[in-house]
C-alpha cells in the first residue's frame, strides 16, 4: 500500500507536468501528504487536461464531503478493478486521474522498519482514480482519489512485501493519453499497467519515523525489470 508521499517543487516535477501537458494552475506541493489529506491531482475534462484539487480518500460523507473513515479508500486495489461491487469499478472506467509525487513512504509492516522510494532523475506519475462529490442541498462540491495498488513486487520483499503502487509509464504517450481521456472505456489496453513491475530505477533509502523521512542509512536502487539477472 502507500500511506505516504510527498511533492517536491523540483525540475523532475515541473517536467512531468509538462509532459501532461499541464501550464497553468498551481500544484500543491507538501513535504508530507497522509491519507485524508488535501493534493492534487491530474485529469480528462471537456476543457481537456487540468489540475484540481483532491482529498485523498475517494469514499467521502456524501453530506460533509469529508472522509467516510469507516472504510480505508485512499487505495484502491488492483484486483478489484473490474469486479462491479467495488467502489473503482466505475471510476477505473470514467474517471482516471494521475498524482504527481517526488517520493512516497513504504512499511515492512513490523512498525519500524520503513523505507523512502524516489524514481532515478524523474517525477512520479501514480495511476488513480477519482471522483466528484456535490452536496445536494448546499451545491458544495469535492474530488476525491484514490492511488491504484498492484500486487506483490519480488524485488521488494525487505521493502513491502505485500503490494506496491501503481506508477505510470510518462514517456509512453499513448498510454497517457488514454489514461486522462474520461470518454475512453477500453480498460483492456491498461492489462499490462496492473502487472507489479519496475520500470524506472528506483532509489530506496531507509528511514525512521514516516512523517519525519529522515534518513537513517544509506541509499540504493533497484534497477528496471527488464536489467535484472
Amino acid at each position: 500500500m502507500c500511506g505516504r508521499f510527498n511533492v517536491i517543487d523540483s525540475p523532475e516535477v515541473q517536467v512531468l507536468l509538462r509532459h501532461l501537458g499541464i501550464v497553468g494552475g498551481q500544484l500543491r506541493f507538501t513535504p508530507d501528504a497522509a491519507p485524508g489529506a488535501l493534493i492534487s491531482i491530474v485529469h480528462g475534462s471537456d476543457e481537456g487536461v487540468v489540475l484540481t484539487d483532491a482529498i485523498w480518500w475517494l469514499l467521502l460523507d456524501p453530506q460533509t464531503l469529508k472522509p467516510n473513515y469507516k472504510y480505508a479508500s485512499f487505495n484502491t486495489r488492483w484486483d478489484k478493478l473490474n469486479s462491479k461491487q467495488s467502489l473503482g469499478y466505475a471510476p477505473y472506467r470514467q474517471r482516471r486521474c494521475i498524482i504527481p509525487a517526488s517520493a512516497f513512504v513504504e512499511g515492512l509492516g513490523d512498525k519500524k522498519t520503513y523505507h523512502k522510494i524516489e524514481l532515478q532523475d524523474e517525477a512520479i506519475a501514480f495511476g488513480g482514480l477519482y471522483t466528484h462529490y456535490v452536496n445536494k442541498h448546499t451545491g458544495e462540491s469535492a474530488y476525491a482519489a484514490s492511488i491504484i495498488t498492484l500486487g506483490a513486487l519480488p524485488q521488494w520483499q525487505t521493502i513491502h512485501p505485500k503490494s506496491m503502487p501503481l506508477m505510470l509509464p510518462v514517456e509512453d504517450k499513448k498510454i497517457m493519453d488514454a489514461w486522462l481521456d474520461p470518454h475512453d472505456h477500453d480498460v483492456t489496453q491498461f492489462e499490462a499497467l496492473l502487472q507489479p513491475e519496475v520500470r524506472s530505477t528506483q532509489v530506496v533509502t531507509p528511514i525512521g519515523k514516516p512523517s519525519k523521512w529522515d534518513a537513517i542509512g544509506p541509499s540504493w536502487t533497484i534497477p528496471p525489470s527488464a536489467n535484472d539477472d
